[in-house]
């Protein structure tokens, strides 16, 4: 997006991490804003997505019934060991990031029961389909060691491919990313949302906007998680401390819905699936948790750090709160004082409010 600004050479790093952070400021802004114009933003985005991935697909199609396989017939080494396997997915997995999120915004879902699984679904089918598809077509132009050295595969392969019109696929990444970090704002505002809620978090994080009706202290605080990101500008080591809390947490859910599937046999349970399902998925969380500890262990535990640095947080904030009053005093203050600065209340007076909006 900001190469045509450095035609003569390459973009330096602090002009794509303040590009970066300005899109994360406006979709903040956008996300506190609205709901319904952060999900037209979502729709204009995912739309922009699926065309360039549309057309690559379609170009390596072509170039396959003519004959130009690429390095489809030996593109893959076979050499691998089990880490190696566990680091593969987790920048593979990344790629197919917000498979989890539906459940996160559960509660604007109409009729969840059924909506959720098949969204779920068709989901992760299409986009499973697409995603394969378009790296059979990167195999048809790009070779591997290309792949493994080019920062945006999809604009290597419209360099060769789509010659003078080679510019409109960096505008399609750069759609694409905004998109999708979009929809991780949407989504991770909801989860922080519902923990508040749940008496996990802060107060002040399960409170919405007297105007807009939305969750403005949860996005605040996920673009301010999300500007400490920048203090490195390797994005693989970010994926690995992200990957290894992820799937850890993620193991650790699965364990305790086994648990409870034991403990209450009867519990209601609107959406049920075979146990099968959830024990397989559990070996391979632990797989993908447990085995990038020898393989990075310095990536690993530092992802565990900052894990584990949560606990005081959640003792001081949260447990203490409760019991210690002087803790208690200086929460409340920082509350109210967080409320009067972002006029935000108390979810019980939601419906309160959008009464009086109508």
């Amino acid at each position: 997006m900001v190469r045509p600004l450095f035609p003569d050479c390459e973009p330096p790093d602090s002009a794509l991490r303040l590009l970066a952070i300005v899109c994360l400021l406006f979709l903040t802004y956008i996300n506190c804003r609205s709901v319904k114009l952060a999900m037209g933003v979502q729709d204009i985005f995912t739309t922009a997505k699926l065309a360039a991935l549309g057309l690559i697909i379609i170009t390596g199609l072509v170039r396959i019934c003519q004959g130009e396989v690429g390095s489809l017939n030996g593109g893959f080494s076979d050499e691998y060991t089990a880490s190696g396997i566990s680091l593969a997915f987790y920048a593979g997995l990344f790629s197919y990031g917000g498979w989890n999120y539906l459940n996160y915004v559960s509660e604007e879902l109409k009729e969840p029961e059924k909506n959720l699984p098949r969204a779920i679904y068709i989901g992760i089918s299409l986009v499973t389909v697409v995603y394969v598809l378009a790296n059979v077509a990167y195999f048809t132009v790009v070779t591997p060691q290309e792949m493994l050295s080019s920062p945006a595969v999809a604009v290597s392969f419209a360099q060769r491919m789509f010659g003078v019109m080679a510019w409109i696929m960096p505008v399609f990444v750069g759609l694409s990313t905004f998109g999708g970090l979009n929809g991780i704002m949407f989504t991770i505002a909801r989860l922080f949302y519902i923990g508040a809620l749940e008496g996990h978090l802060p107060m002040i994080f399960g409170m919405i906007h007297t105007r807009y009706l939305t969750p403005t202290p949860p996005l605040a605080l996920s673009c301010a998680v999300a500007l400490l990101m920048f203090a490195t500008s390797d994005i693989y080591v970010l994926i690995n401390y992200m990957s290894f809390n992820q799937w850890l947490w993620v193991g650790i859910s699965i364990m305790g819905m086994l648990w409870l599937r034991y403990k209450r046999p009867n519990m209601r349970r609107p959406i049920k699936v075979p146990l099968v399902f959830p024990v397989v998925f559990l070996v391979m969380c632990f797989f993908l948790t447990f085995m990038p500890l020898y393989a990075k262990p310095m990536e690993a535990g530092f992802g565990l750090v900052i894990l584990i640095s949560g606990v005081p947080a959640y003792f001081i904030f949260v447990k203490w709160s409760a019991r210690n009053q002087f803790v208690q005093n200086v929460s409340e203050w920082l509350t109210v004082g967080m409320q009067k600065y972002m006029e935000v209340v108390l979810p019980d007076q939601e419906q309160k409010l959008i009464q009086e909006s109508t």
